[in-house]
């Protein structure tokens, strides 16, 4: 199977970051197999002086050997700490440039052709499936490290004679490979299955949390938990497998170790302080190496996720959006009646009749399944920005972002000021109950306003679309929640924005009192046809 790309993509600072941190693993990978083999030295030479009598430990020069000992031990462990501070920041630093812009392109596809992907499954990939890449990014600087490393355990073995030598060369040589294979068998089943389960398992706790209320109201917590029983008995299945993985290559090092010892031992020859010099930076040599060990152990979790984000990697690069609050509105053409800019109508018909979907295929959310136009240009043909441009949408589920009060009005005009804000605010009924916060404007919401009534957020998001200055106002159930006075404040104030600001308003509602603010009403039963998949033209 052909392994997806590595989707980070360092910027200047990061890759100097990785620099640096590949010369921490390189003076930390030769400085601890000089240290082991330098110690190796110096027992054995201290003992054989001391087998010579006085006259040999008198000329034995312990102080230099003592010292670059205790020196390198301190460049060891200070170089360790250096390679993993710096690593760990390069990777934490790409993986939040990825994920925002990852995010970015998710947030710029046209939902009308974009895949339909959920809010977990997004939150899974963009958390869960960019976190594994740590290890990748990590691993990165001590491979070329431990390599150069190697070889210079090697060079040392030649004290100990060319056979030995060559014997470490040819068993390093071999190593890579039998820990990719090795790893890939014991690992790549349970990685998948672990990638799978922690994305479903993501993906249920993320759509239960937007259901809260209804699972508190209706004593669902043992359902929900049963529910979610599945994916997280195979995640910790799965983990557990990898674990024991870990415990099977951990053992294949400690025996490789072992024979490459016993190995260069028995073809060592010279002096026994040279061949303990060999020996133990042979022995140094494969510890070395353990991170190709860590690399092939988490590789098949990284190709897991690697493939699981393939799918927004994949994604079309979209020009940001361009928010035009002052574009002149365009008429609006529902089935056979065209409406010219400022009309005022309200789309009637049952329940589930297909009137959400109508307003929110005008805003751009969903292809069109209704005869929509825009200038006598179907929507099918408008381009993402042109529907931006002239519809504000407040849907009927409000959707606020986890923030402050000014983040959530902020989304429709980034440099809106505080006063347009109170106006907005003021006009959707909701000013007062804002300057009452302790912290006004700044007062942080939960995440889809979790701290508000369903009244206030519908209100909120109102306000929101105010602001947004578009020719069209779509209102899907502005007052639904509302008590008949704010109801009756809030209509007689909108009448007035609508009035001051010339804007168009298309508006779906069931209850009555807000009809009065539409001019015409057009009942969605009565649009002439649903558009056909032949009908729909090219998306721009």
């Amino acid at each position: 199977m052909k392994r997806p790309p590595a989707p980070i993509d360092f910027g200047l600072g990061e890759r100097r970051t990785l620099r640096w941190a590949l010369v921490c693993a390189l003076l930390a990978g030769l400085s601890s197999i000089m240290l082991l083999a330098l110690s190796g030295w110096f027992l054995t030479a201290a003992a054989v002086a001391g087998a010579g009598g006085l006259a040999a430990v008198q000329a034995f020069n312990y102080l230099l050997p003592s010292a670059a000992i205790r020196g390198l031990a301190i460049l060891r462990t200070g170089s360790r700490y250096g390679e993993r501070l710096l690593a760990h920041r390069a990777a934490l630093l790409g993986m939040a440039s990825l994920r925002a812009r990852l995010f970015g392109k998710l947030a710029a596809q046209d939902g009308r052709v974009a895949a339909d992907l959920s809010g977990g499954d997004a939150s899974a990939r963009l958390i869960g499936d960019i976190a594994a890449l740590e290890d990748l990014v990590v691993r990165r600087p001590t491979r070329p490290a431990s390599l150069i490393a190697a070889l210079f355990a090697v060079g040392l073995t030649l004290f100990a004679g060319w056979p030995s030598a060559l014997a470490l060369a040819l068993l390093l040589a071999a190593l890579p490979l039998v820990l990719a294979v090795t790893a890939r068998r014991i690992t790549a089943a349970p990685a998948r299955e672990a990638a799978e389960a922690l994305g479903d398992l993501r993906t249920r706790f993320v759509d239960f949390a937007a259901a809260r209320p209804e699972i508190i109201a209706y004593g669902l917590a043992d359902r929900v938990i049963a529910d979610l029983d599945g994916p997280a008995t195979r995640l910790d299945d799965a983990r557990a497998r990898l674990f024991r993985g870990e415990g099977v290559i951990a053992a294949l090092m400690l025996a490789y170790g072992a024979v490459t010892a016993a190995l260069v031992l028995a073809l060592a020859t010279g002096p026994a302080a040279e061949i303990a010099l060999a020996l133990l930076a042979a022995s140094a040599s494969v510890e070395a190496m353990a991170a190709f060990a860590r690399t092939a152990l988490r590789q098949a979790s990284v190709d897991e996720s690697l493939a699981r984000l393939a799918a927004l990697q994949a994604l079309p690069e979209m020009p940001p959006p361009i928010a035009r609050p002052d574009q002149a509105g365009a008429s609006v053409t529902i089935g056979d009646d065209r409406m010219p800019p400022g009309s005022r109508i309200a789309i009637t018909g049952v329940s589930g009749s297909g009137k959400t979907r109508l307003v929110e295929a005008l805003a751009g959310l969903h292809p069109a399944v209704h005869a929509l136009a825009l200038d006598g240009v179907p929507v099918a043909g408008c381009t993402p920005d042109q529907l931006r441009g002239q519809f504000a949408l407040s849907p009927q589920e409000a959707m606020l972002i986890a923030g402050s009060i000014a983040d959530n009005l902020r989304l429709a005009r980034p440099r809106v000021t505080e006063a347009q804000m109170h106006a907005a605010l003021a006009t959707a009924c909701l000013d007062e109950r804002i300057t009452a916060m302790p912290d006004g404007l700044d007062t942080r919401i939960g995440e889809d306003g979790g701290t508000l009534s369903g009244g206030e957020r519908k209100r909120l998001s109102l306000a929101r679309a105010l602001l947004a200055g578009r020719p069209w106002l779509v209102l899907d159930e502005p007052t639904e929640g509302l008590d008949p006075a704010t109801e009756a404040a809030l209509i007689a104030r909108l009448g007035a924005w609508l009035d001051t600001t010339g804007s168009g308003l298309i508006l779906v509602s069931h209850r009555p009192a807000p009809l009065a603010l539409a001019g015409r009403r057009i009942a969605i039963e009565a649009i002439d046809r649903p558009i056909l998949p032949a009908d729909q033209g090219t998306t721009q």
